[in-house]
Protein backbone atom coordinates (compact mmCIF):
# COMPACT_ATOMS: atom_id res chain seq x y z
CA UNK A 1 0.00 0.00 0.00
CA UNK A 2 1.53 3.27 -1.11
CA UNK A 3 1.58 6.13 1.43
CA UNK A 4 -0.81 8.12 -0.76
CA UNK A 5 -3.41 5.33 -0.53
CA UNK A 6 -3.69 5.25 3.28
CA UNK A 7 -5.99 8.22 4.03
CA UNK A 8 -7.93 10.84 2.09
CA UNK A 9 -7.22 13.76 4.41
CA UNK A 10 -3.96 13.15 6.25
CA UNK A 11 -0.46 12.72 4.82
CA UNK A 12 0.76 9.12 4.54
CA UNK A 13 3.81 9.81 6.73
CA UNK A 14 1.46 10.73 9.57
CA UNK A 15 -0.97 7.83 9.05
CA UNK A 16 1.68 5.12 8.70
CA UNK A 17 2.69 5.63 12.33
CA UNK A 18 -0.64 4.01 13.30
CA UNK A 19 0.41 0.67 11.74
CA UNK A 20 2.94 -1.88 12.89
CA UNK A 21 4.34 -5.08 11.42
CA UNK A 22 1.88 -7.95 11.72
CA UNK A 23 -1.27 -5.77 11.70
CA UNK A 24 -4.16 -7.23 9.75
CA UNK A 25 -5.71 -4.59 7.50
CA UNK A 26 -8.51 -4.47 4.97
CA UNK A 27 -7.55 -3.14 1.54
CA UNK A 28 -8.86 -3.03 -1.99
CA UNK A 29 -6.89 -4.14 -5.07
CA UNK A 30 -6.16 -1.06 -7.17
CA UNK A 31 -3.91 -2.52 -9.86
CA UNK A 32 -2.33 -5.80 -10.93
CA UNK A 33 0.91 -5.61 -12.91
CA UNK A 34 1.68 -9.15 -14.15
CA UNK A 35 5.01 -8.18 -15.76
CA UNK A 36 6.42 -6.64 -12.57
CA UNK A 37 4.66 -9.22 -10.38
CA UNK A 38 3.14 -6.41 -8.38
CA UNK A 39 -0.28 -5.77 -6.81
CA UNK A 40 -1.20 -2.25 -5.69
CA UNK A 41 -3.52 -2.00 -2.70
CA UNK A 42 -5.41 0.90 -1.18
CA UNK A 43 -6.86 1.33 2.29
CA UNK A 44 -8.47 4.74 1.84
CA UNK A 45 -10.47 3.48 -1.14
CA UNK A 46 -12.55 1.24 1.17
CA UNK A 47 -14.44 4.37 2.21
CA UNK A 48 -15.74 6.91 -0.26
CA UNK A 49 -13.69 9.94 -1.22
CA UNK A 50 -15.02 12.75 1.01
CA UNK A 51 -14.09 15.30 -1.65
CA UNK A 52 -16.19 13.57 -4.31
CA UNK A 53 -19.26 13.33 -2.08
CA UNK A 54 -19.00 17.03 -1.23
CA UNK A 55 -18.36 18.00 -4.87
CA UNK A 56 -21.79 16.63 -5.74
CA UNK A 57 -23.41 18.63 -2.94
CA UNK A 58 -23.61 22.28 -1.92
CA UNK A 59 -19.89 23.00 -1.67
CA UNK A 60 -18.80 24.92 -4.76
CA UNK A 61 -17.05 28.19 -5.48
CA UNK A 62 -18.91 31.21 -4.03
CA UNK A 63 -21.22 29.00 -1.94
CA UNK A 64 -21.80 29.94 1.69
CA UNK A 65 -20.90 27.10 4.05
CA UNK A 66 -20.92 26.60 7.79
CA UNK A 67 -17.53 25.85 9.31
CA UNK A 68 -16.58 24.45 12.70
CA UNK A 69 -13.28 25.38 14.35
CA UNK A 70 -11.05 22.34 14.89
CA UNK A 71 -7.89 24.15 15.95
CA UNK A 72 -6.82 27.73 16.62
CA UNK A 73 -3.30 28.52 15.36
CA UNK A 74 -1.24 31.71 15.18
CA UNK A 75 -1.64 31.95 11.41
CA UNK A 76 -5.36 31.19 11.27
CA UNK A 77 -7.94 28.46 11.89
CA UNK A 78 -8.14 24.78 11.00
CA UNK A 79 -11.83 24.20 10.24
CA UNK A 80 -14.18 21.44 9.14
CA UNK A 81 -16.91 22.23 6.64
CA UNK A 82 -20.25 21.20 8.16
CA UNK A 83 -21.99 18.10 6.79
CA UNK A 84 -18.74 16.89 5.21
CA UNK A 85 -15.38 15.36 6.08
CA UNK A 86 -13.52 18.22 4.43
CA UNK A 87 -11.08 20.24 6.47
CA UNK A 88 -9.28 23.39 5.39
CA UNK A 89 -7.20 26.21 6.82
CA UNK A 90 -8.44 29.81 6.93
CA UNK A 91 -5.52 32.22 6.96
CA UNK A 92 -5.50 35.10 9.43
CA UNK A 93 -6.05 37.65 6.62
CA UNK A 94 -9.29 35.86 5.62
CA UNK A 95 -10.81 35.89 9.12
CA UNK A 96 -12.35 39.34 8.71
CA UNK A 97 -12.40 42.38 6.49
CA UNK A 98 -11.58 44.49 9.54
CA UNK A 99 -7.88 44.13 10.40
CA UNK A 100 -8.62 44.42 14.12
CA UNK A 101 -10.84 41.33 13.88
CA UNK A 102 -8.24 39.19 12.06
CA UNK A 103 -7.24 37.54 15.33
CA UNK A 104 -7.52 33.73 15.38
CA UNK A 105 -7.64 33.77 19.20
CA UNK A 106 -11.12 35.36 19.11
CA UNK A 107 -12.41 31.95 17.93
CA UNK A 108 -12.84 28.83 20.08
CA UNK A 109 -12.61 25.15 19.19
CA UNK A 110 -16.10 23.91 18.35
CA UNK A 111 -17.38 27.37 17.39
CA UNK A 112 -19.38 27.52 14.15
CA UNK A 113 -19.62 30.35 11.63
CA UNK A 114 -20.45 30.94 7.99
CA UNK A 115 -17.83 31.56 5.32
CA UNK A 116 -17.69 31.80 1.54
CA UNK A 117 -15.95 29.16 -0.61
CA UNK A 118 -13.24 31.02 -2.54
CA UNK A 119 -11.57 28.01 -4.17
CA UNK A 120 -12.86 24.55 -5.02
CA UNK A 121 -10.50 22.44 -7.10
CA UNK A 122 -11.28 18.74 -7.54
CA UNK A 123 -7.99 18.05 -9.28
CA UNK A 124 -5.73 19.36 -6.51
CA UNK A 125 -8.32 18.45 -3.84
CA UNK A 126 -8.21 21.98 -2.43
CA UNK A 127 -11.04 23.92 -0.92
CA UNK A 128 -10.54 27.39 0.55
CA UNK A 129 -13.04 29.42 2.55
CA UNK A 130 -13.01 33.02 3.73
CA UNK A 131 -15.06 35.01 6.24
CA UNK A 132 -13.64 38.19 4.68
CA UNK A 133 -14.98 37.24 1.21
CA UNK A 134 -18.42 36.63 2.72
CA UNK A 135 -18.40 40.02 4.47
CA UNK A 136 -17.37 41.80 1.24
CA UNK A 137 -20.09 40.00 -0.76
CA UNK A 138 -22.73 40.84 1.86
CA UNK A 139 -21.69 44.50 1.82
CA UNK A 140 -21.85 44.64 -1.99
CA UNK A 141 -25.31 43.08 -1.87
CA UNK A 142 -26.47 45.60 0.74
CA UNK A 143 -25.11 48.53 -1.29
CA UNK A 144 -26.86 47.21 -4.42
CA UNK A 145 -30.10 46.79 -2.51
CA UNK A 146 -30.12 49.98 -0.44
CA UNK A 147 -28.12 52.51 -2.42
CA UNK A 148 -24.81 53.13 -4.08
CA UNK A 149 -21.57 53.74 -2.23
CA UNK A 150 -20.85 56.88 -4.28
CA UNK A 151 -24.06 58.61 -3.21
CA UNK A 152 -22.01 60.22 -0.47
CA UNK A 153 -24.27 58.90 2.27
CA UNK A 154 -22.76 56.66 4.90
CA UNK A 155 -24.64 53.95 6.77
CA UNK A 156 -24.69 56.31 9.75
CA UNK A 157 -26.31 59.06 7.64
CA UNK A 158 -28.98 56.69 6.34
CA UNK A 159 -29.71 55.16 9.75
CA UNK A 160 -29.60 58.55 11.43
CA UNK A 161 -32.18 59.95 9.00
CA UNK A 162 -34.37 56.87 9.44
CA UNK A 163 -34.21 57.08 13.23
CA UNK A 164 -34.90 60.82 13.18
CA UNK A 165 -37.94 60.27 10.93
CA UNK A 166 -39.17 57.51 13.23
CA UNK A 167 -38.76 59.68 16.33
CA UNK A 168 -40.71 62.54 14.69
CA UNK A 169 -43.68 60.22 14.02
Amino acid sequence: VHLSDLDWNRPGEQVIEEYKKGDVVKAVVLDVDVEKERISLGIKQLGGDPFESVAAGDVRKNAIVTCEVLEVKDGGLEVKIADSDLTTFIRRADLSRDRAEQRPERFNVGEKFDARVTQFDKKTRRVSVSIKALEIAEEKEAVAQYGSSDSGASLGDILGAALKARDED
